[in-house]
């Protein structure tokens, strides 16, 4: 898999994927809608216990507002696990205050981006996100 996105807003899911599929960044993603289904899918539990931990991906797109465990706490699960803590996370979220800011970058956030309002400002910081972290960024390899 290449993208892990976690948003709750379905517009802004759609925008950010239809931006990612039009300039052809993306092949594969998984949207997940709230923070509790990304850390089952990240770790193998809840509805995700049968078939074990998900697809490790490239990027992970993580809002911060999410319903049931905040984007935060998902992050900071994540960067404790050996397997998981190297996986870019870019944070898209409406929030700029500065001490959600401080603490992402304290978990371990590789970038953080407010959410533009305006439609084509959105899909354009999208592009740009793929365009760096899945083209132009190079990863550790997987062994």
């Amino acid at each position: 898999m290449e993208v892990l996105y976690i948003e709750d807003t379905p517009e802004d899911a759609d925008l950010a994927l239809r931006s990612l599929r039009k300039h052809n960044l993306v092949n594969e993603v998984k949207l997940l809608e709230d923070g509790q289904a990304a850390l089952d899918y990240l770790f193998g539990e809840g509805e995700y216990a049968s078939s074990g931990r998900g697809k490790i991906p490239r990027l992970m797109l993580l809002d911060l507002k999410l319903p049931k465990i905040s984007g935060l706490e998902v992050l900071a699960r994540m960067k404790t696990d050996d397997q998981l803590k190297h996986i870019p996370v870019v944070v898209l979220t409406s929030s700029n205050e500065d001490v959600d800011i401080k603490k992402a970058y304290a978990l371990g956030a590789n970038s953080y981006i407010v959410k533009p309002v305006d439609f084509q400002n959105f899909a354009e910081a999208i592009r740009q996100v793929g365009l760096y972290w899945l083209v132009l960024n190079e990863p550790p390899s997987n062994t």
